[in-house]
């Protein structure tokens, strides 16, 4: 069995589709079911189930899978380190990230050290009111940021993380005595707001100046900060929708941390330069995507 043949079968058990697989592979749709017939007739069974709806694995299709799969990943993975060897990988990447993210992806940076030793991971805390500052400075080489992003002279890469929105709310509000609250109830505010120099879309996706019905959401002072955001809110002068993991990181008695219900997951993702597109960058993109699949 080719070691192509073996990516085409692995592939289509994941996405059980024969024309997202031809794309995710960039081969036609007959290089798939080709692939998958010549080693049908080798092992002398259907591996999969068609019918003009749907695939499905049979059990003798699963038992491939599964006996497969780790020993792509080793074959893959030995390549990597061999190409890296040969690409030169060494050196420092500078990952952006915002506080107590680092704990939410250790899975990608274990993946990353795991597999470039020779490299080394420099950790820099990125600030919400100069989200993009230091990547176009040189000063990162990656950050891990919440999306969309849609700045022209910045490549945005695989999502990381996903985690819904929860309301940081004075403990002493009569919010946060609720088990759950609506964007509706936004308009009580006021809602902090972070620094002029955040692009309005990127503070959108977290921060709606409308409710869903219409209503404005009336605005508070600006904090450029986590901690700026805390103190205000403590102090009962705003609220602020938080992503989910902040209570781990930032719970304490004066401040309630309450889920909102119908308000959008937040995506976080890697962004990265145009021009800084470099091995380790790329590598370090290919350790995220993979420690999101395990």
């Amino acid at each position: 069995m080719e070691l192509r043949d073996i990516e085409i079968f692995l592939t289509l058990a994941e996405e059980l589709h024969f024309g997202r697989t031809a794309d995710r592979l960039l081969v036609s749709r007959a290089r798939v079911s080709q692939a998958i017939k010549v080693q049908e007739r080798r092992i002398g069974a259907p591996l999969f189930e068609r019918t003009s709806r749907n695939v499905a694995l049979t059990p003798i299709g699963a038992q491939l899978r599964d006996d497969l799969a780790d020993g792509y990943r080793r074959i893959n993975e030995g390549l990597e380190r061999a190409a890296a060897a040969a690409k030169g990988l060494t050196g420092v990447l500078s990952l952006g990230i915002m506080d107590a993210m680092l704990h939410e992806i250790h899975a990608v940076t274990d993946l990353f050290r795991e597999r470039h030793p020779e490299c080394r991971l420099q950790i820099r805390e990125a600030q919400i009111s100069d989200p993009f500052g230091p990547l176009r400075a040189g000063t990162v080489d990656v950050q891990l940021v919440w999306l969309p992003v849609e700045e022209p002279d910045l490549t945005v890469g695989p999502v990381v993380v996903t985690e819904p929105m929860v309301l940081a709310v004075s403990a002493r509000h009569h919010l946060a005595q609720r088990e759950t609250v609506s964007l509706e109830d936004l308009v009580e505010g006021p809602v902090l707001q972070s620094a002029e120099s955040i692009p309005a879309y990127w503070e959108e996706a977290i921060n709606p100046r409308v409710t869903p019905s219409g209503k404005p959401i009336p605005r508070g002072p600006a904090v450029a900060t986590v901690h700026e955001t805390l103190a205000n809110i403590a102090a009962g002068l705003g609220m602020a929708p938080v992503p989910a993991h902040a209570p781990k990181y930032f719970q304490r008695a004066d401040i309630a941390f309450v889920p909102i219900h119908d308000m959008a997951l937040l995506r976080w993702g890697l962004v990265w330069r145009n021009s800084g597109a470099s091995p380790l960058v790329r590598a370090f993109a290919q350790a995220a995507r993979d420690a999101v699949k395990a």
